[in-house]
């Protein structure tokens, strides 16, 4: 795979391409789908062991072939310290492939944020399987209701998880919210992170069902972010122009509250402008939800909030915030599909509860400030 990350290249993701993917999962993830650096680990190891993963479009699969979406669920906190131990994938495919009676043709992650991006590309090098480039998000959000394959009717059900000791377990519901319920409480007795399969489709249905291209879109972000030694460019302004963000903050992260209850972290940040006299506080669970000021909101659900280190550029997932980070937050448009008034009402601010309306991000009106 050549340095030109164009999609017309991008036929293999080999051990090289990690960081750069990493680093874009960690920026589309708002935050949440845990610290890529266990993904970068666990892939590198499965890819130099078993080759570089086919990338592949769902263009050129059979349309009756079986996908599976799968990802890491339960709290990021909790994911840091109890590790996959990479077998987990063929759990999954083992089971899900008994109860369907059909084969697997792929692996998709259901979520290309933070590690999610990454921990299912693990499991396609072990298993040989090609790695789907789409997701079921653009980004990263808490629950399985909020993926586009709901929105577009695909049942979540049969959802498998598994944990690091390949204890299995197969979840039927009539519904997702029965889905979001009971693999949250089967994930605290695993311990409060598992491993996941659901919304099971062909490819025919995950043509219309996802977000196309995301894996390439995290790529070309993080190889944009890694400059040249000697680069006099802002890490920051990199990443608010490749991705037509909008910087609302840059300073001092002053306060962290955090918790990890019911399956996800919560809590908020501050972060200070002590020079302009600015605070700025984010709302958290498992991703950046919300950042507010005097009262005020400045970005929200479902556009995606991102934590920066202001030296790097590197984005900072919600379980490594800490007290004197220098970081600046930036927010950019999420997925059309979340714009809509389906997925407004399913990923939008009244689905986390709260009772301000949501307003687009605008980067010609936020750069004005």
């Amino acid at each position: 795979m050549t340095e030109d990350h164009d999609r017309a290249d991008r036929t293999k993701i080999g051990d090289d391409d990690l960081p750069a993917l990493a680093r874009g999962c960690a920026v589309l993830g708002g935050g949440g789908g845990g610290d890529p650096l266990a993904g970068v680990l666990m892939a590198g190891e499965a890819i130099r062991r078993h080759g570089a993963v086919d990338l592949v479009d769902l263009a050129d699969l059979p349309a009756d072939g079986l996908v599976m979406p799968c990802g890491l669920v339960g709290a990021p906190t909790i994911a840091i310290e109890k590790l996959e131990n990479g077998g987990e994938g063929g759990q999954l495919v083992e089971e899900v492939q008994a109860l369907t009676g059909r084969p697997v043709v792929a692996i998709m992650p259901f979520e290309i944020g933070g590690s999610n991006g990454l921990i299912p590309l693990t499991w396609s090098a072990r298993l040989r399987l090609p790695y789907v480039d789409a997701d079921g998000m653009g980004r990263a959000f808490p629950t399985m209701p909020q993926m586009t394959m709901n929105l577009a009717g695909v049942p979540s059900s049969p959802c498998v998880m598994t944990d690091e000791r390949l204890n299995t377990l197969v979840i039927r519901t009539g519904g997702v919210g029965w889905t979001e319920r009971l693999l949250r409480s089967s994930t605290a007795a695993f311990g409060g992170a598992a491993v996941a399969a659901l919304y099971l489709m062909d490819v025919e249905t995950a043509r219309r069902a996802t977000v196309p291209g995301s894996v390439s879109r995290a790529l070309a972000l993080g190889t944009a972010m890694a400059r040249p030694a000697g680069d006099s460019l802002d890490p920051v302004d990199v990443v608010v122009g490749e991705l037509d963000a909008v910087e609302l903050i840059r300073g001092k992260v002053i306060d962290v509250e955090r918790e990890t209850a019911g399956g996800f972290v919560r809590g908020s940040v501050i972060v200070e402008d002590a020079a302009a006299s600015r605070l700025l506080r984010l709302e958290i669970q498992n991703e950046n939800l919300a950042a507010l000021e005097d009262g005020a909101v400045r970005a929200c659900v479902p556009d995606i909030i991102t934590v920066l280190d202001t030296r790097s550029g590197e984005a900072i997932v919600t379980e490594k915030l800490r007290y004197g980070q220098r970081v600046a937050v930036i927010a950019f448009g999420c997925p059309d599909v979340w714009r809509t008034p389906e997925g407004l009402a399913v990923a939008g601010p009244a689905a986390f509860g709260y009772r301000f309306p949501y307003s687009p991000v605008d980067p010609g009106h936020d750069r004005a400030r």
